[in-house]
């Protein structure tokens, strides 16, 4: 009998082995700023997903078609960067061999590392970005949150109906797709309900600015009846402090990206009292919502945030799409396609940051929440607005 040489055994164990991982193990990555701007949004999905998959796990493994599979979640950094992001994905498909991703959080990643998934006919989900690009003309990718064009008009009424506000500024990061697509959105609708000159100051600052003295001040002098900002929690806390510093007094309005649990670390006392809207209220939660957030700061220590919740979710769909494909083993490019549609065919999901169905892009249909940032700090459901 002929002999194989050593290199051809090795190779051939490796190759096995890989095989027989891929046959047990189901392996979905996680594309997340674990450092940059915004790293504890990074963490904040990696604790959800941590606790996800030790759940899973303790119970033998994720059930499909009668056999249990185990999960392994591989986390790699954007560095909250858009080049980054693309990177990311690319070694969770091509080096890892993922079955698909969830994340990129941020708009300002999510709309390229959407791009890099559809091109590799990789399943992805964002659990937080808002912005259409991400998954238009995409049948790739998914998302759990909802859309700006349903959320900006949602906080265009509820400061009309709040502030009574007739005039408004609005200041916005001019290289995050998220902040720039909303800022826009807004105007455009608080200009058709309130007229042609409502937007009384409309400004812009650049990546990695820190003193908006300059913007804030034009906007103090045109006398909006509030300013809007859709900004990352970590410049809204500057901006309101800044603004406050400079004389204003009157209110904010924030968006969805505000919502995360060092908001009231970086901001303190400046931040009470205001209102933004997000994907779901912490405080007062009830069920499997309340469940999920009591589990987590058992765990972690701190009351996890929208994006938290919205991995969660996120993961689950993933899941949920695995299950009813039925295939986790074969070849690769066939098992991602099955996933996709899957996916693309789950017609209602019960998720802790409620419920939706998904449209032919592949965004969820569901409701948001306004909260009012309490003297305590805690981020309080005020209303609902569904579509």
């Amino acid at each position: 009998m002929k002999r194989l040489h050593l290199p051809v055994i090795a190779f051939l164990s490796v190759f096995f082995m890989s095989v027989l991982c891929f046959g047990q193990t189901i392996k979905i990555g996680f594309n997340i700023p674990l450092t940059g701007d915004i790293p504890k949004v990074g963490e904040e999905s990696k604790f959800a997903a941590e606790m996800l998959k030790e759940e899973i796990n303790a119970n033998g493994g994720l059930l499909v078609e009668g056999k249990r599979y185990k999960l392994q979640f591989i986390y790699e950094d954007n560095e909250s960067k858009a080049e980054s992001a693309v990177t990311a994905a690319l070694k969770l498909i091509e080096r890892d061999k993922v079955l698909a991703i969830v994340g990129p959080n941020s708009s300002k990643q999510a709309v390229p590392g959407g791009q890099v998934c559809d091109d590799n006919r990789t399943p992805m989900i964002s659990p937080w970005s808002t912005n259409p690009d991400t998954t238009k003309d995409r049948p790739w990718v998914f998302r759990a949150a909802f859309l700006d064009p349903f959320q900006g008009p949602v906080a265009v009424d509820f400061a009309s109906k709040e502030f009574n506000a007739k005039k408004a500024a609005v200041l916005f990061a001019l290289a995050n797709d998220y902040s720039k697509g909303l800022a826009e959105i807004f105007r455009d609708d608080f200009e058709k309900k309130n007229g042609a000159d409502s937007i009384v100051s409309y400004e812009s600052y650049g990546d990695k600015d820190q003193d908006f003295s300059a913007q804030l001040t034009k906007i103090i002098a045109a006398k909006p009846d509030f300013i809007f900002l859709p900004n990352n929690y970590n410049e809204v806390a500057l901006i309101v402090k800044q603004a406050h510093d400079l004389g204003w007094k009157g209110p904010f309005m924030g968006s969805d990206a505000w919502g995360n649990s060092e908001l009231m670390t970086l901001c303190g006392d400046d931040c009470k009292g205001l209102f933004f809207s997000t994907h779901y209220a912490a405080a007062g939660a009830t069920g499997a919502t309340k469940e999920f957030i009591d589990r987590y700061k058992a765990k972690y220590g701190y009351q996890p945030a929208d994006v938290a919740a919205l991995t969660w979710d996120a993961a689950r769909i993933v899941l949920q799409g695995i299950q009813a494909s039925g295939k986790v083993t074969g070849k690769l490019k066939k098992v991602r396609e099955s996933l996709r549609d899957a996916i693309a065919g789950i017609s209602e999901f019960n998720g802790i940051t409620g419920k939706m169905r998904f449209d032919d892009q592949g965004d969820p249909i569901k409701c948001a929440v306004v909260v009012k940032i309490s003297d305590q700090g805690e981020f309080v459901f005020t209303e609902s607005v569904c579509p």
